[in-house]
């Protein structure tokens, strides 16, 4: 019985180790299935990239036509509002600026005296004061129109005389008219120049006769902008010629910087200590639509005529423009910006799908990003687009889709298994 036995306490443990080996490979096909399960429900990783962005895309090149014709003395500069700025040229600080001055005086007493198109608004007298005054400009041959002690103007004929023929006489007589003195109406004329952050900017009269009212490039171009956005202003810049009161028959005066090659406004004015000065907005042709160009030369010197040097800068620059500006390639289609790198496969090229120009000063910096979207399953084929290439110009911004340029197949189970 003991033998016996034995021998069945020996044949236990085989038995036990056939079911431990059964469990065990049971036990490695489970963690096989899962882990492959896993692997391949983890999806396609994404793929790295790399830049291929060519040269030219850093700055914004120079047009093959030439630079802009801009003056060699003075102070210049332009701007397409929200298109593009273009650096100003000369001196950065404050200079005279002359007549421009009464844009801000005009502005103001629209600030303080609203007219809606076609109304005259209020009637303002000459008064005493203003005829002593007129006395001291016709000995200075300042810039005036005829007044008598107790004529009456209306606001929008005093605006008429302010911005066509430039009356400085006009300027004094609205400012005592509004603030009881033009020291008064000055420093109205100041406090809204800093309310626009014109901090270049300082008016030291309402006229622009004393070289104390001085401004810079950039505020003179932000005076020029606010100024035309006033329906007032801008119609009476517009207009070609008026008639002011003054003599039983009184002579047109015009406004002979309109309609040259697109000009619509906005102020000339010159001086001894300002030389000819000329802010100017036209509507100029550029890349196949019309655009609002804001201009402004100041301080531009002449042995005969300093306003007419101001006018002929000008309108260089005006005519230049749309050759400086038009057709500013910085992509053409077909170019490679960049190399797709998917982990399971050889790299791939990308290729932009159109080209990119741009209206934008030259010299503009140019910024660049590229964006690859997740690849989706199966085949991706040779021309598939997987991402867009952003630029920055200047204030514009241009998306262009990225295509590849052969076909990419998806991982393989294998790879899959092993890396996914």
């Amino acid at each position: 019985m003991s033998r016996s036995a034995g021998l069945r306490f020996r044949a236990a443990p085989a038995h036990h180790w056939v079911r431990w080996i059964v469990l065990t490979v049971c036990a490695l096909v489970v963690i096989v299935v899962v882990f492959g399960a896993v692997q391949l429900a983890g999806g396609t990783p994404s793929p790295k990239l790399s830049g291929a962005l060519p040269v030219s895309l850093t700055s914004v090149p120079q047009p093959t036509g030439g630079a802009l014709p801009w003056p060699t003395t003075g102070e210049a500069g332009m701007e397409i509002p929200g298109v593009v700025t273009f650096p100003p040229v000369g001196s950065t600080s404050p200079v005279p600026i002359a007549s421009i001055t009464k844009l801000m005086t005009t502005l103001v007493l629209l600030k303080d005296h609203p007219l809606q198109l076609g109304q005259q608004g209020p009637t303002i007298t000459v008064t005493a004061p203003i005829m002593t005054q007129y006395a001291a400009d016709v000995a200075n041959q300042d810039s005036l129109i005829p007044l008598t002690l107790g004529e009456q103007l209306t606001e929008y004929q005093a605006i008429e005389a302010m911005l066509v023929p430039s009356a400085d006489d006009v300027a004094q007589l609205v400012a005592q008219w509004d603030a009881g003195s033009q020291t008064a109406f000055v420093a109205k004329m100041n406090a809204q120049a800093k309310s626009w952050g014109m901090t270049g900017t300082t008016f030291a009269d309402v006229s622009g006769v004393s070289s104390g009212s001085v401004s810079t490039v950039p505020d003179v171009l932000e005076l020029g902008q606010k100024a035309m956005a006033n329906p007032i202003i801008r119609s009476v810049v517009a207009l070609p010629s008026v008639t002011l009161p003054g003599s039983s028959k009184p002579d047109p005066t015009y406004n002979f910087a309109l309609d040259e090659d697109g000009i619509v406004g906005i102020k000339t004015g010159s001086d001894g200590a300002a030389g000819g000065c000329f802010l100017f907005a036209a509507n100029v042709k550029v890349s196949g639509s019309y655009k609002l160009v804001y201009g402004v030369v100041l301080g531009q010197q002449s042995k005969t005529s300093t306003l007419d040097k101001a006018l002929s800068v000008s309108t260089n620059l005006i005519v230049a423009l749309p050759r400086v500006l038009a057709g500013i390639t910085l992509l053409h289609a077909g170019q490679r910006v960049g190399v797709l790198h998917p982990a399971w496969a050889s790299a791939v090229p990308l290729k932009a799908t159109s080209g990119v120009t741009v209206v934008a000063a030259p010299g503009s910096p140019v910024k660049t990003s590229l964006h690859v979207v997740r690849l989706p399953s199966g085949v991706i084929p040779s021309g598939f687009a997987v991402g867009q290439l952003v630029i920055h110009a200047g204030l514009q911004t241009a998306r262009v889709d990225v295509v590849t340029t052969k076909a990419i197949s998806p991982p393989s189970l294998t790879w899959r298994l092993f890396h996914g």
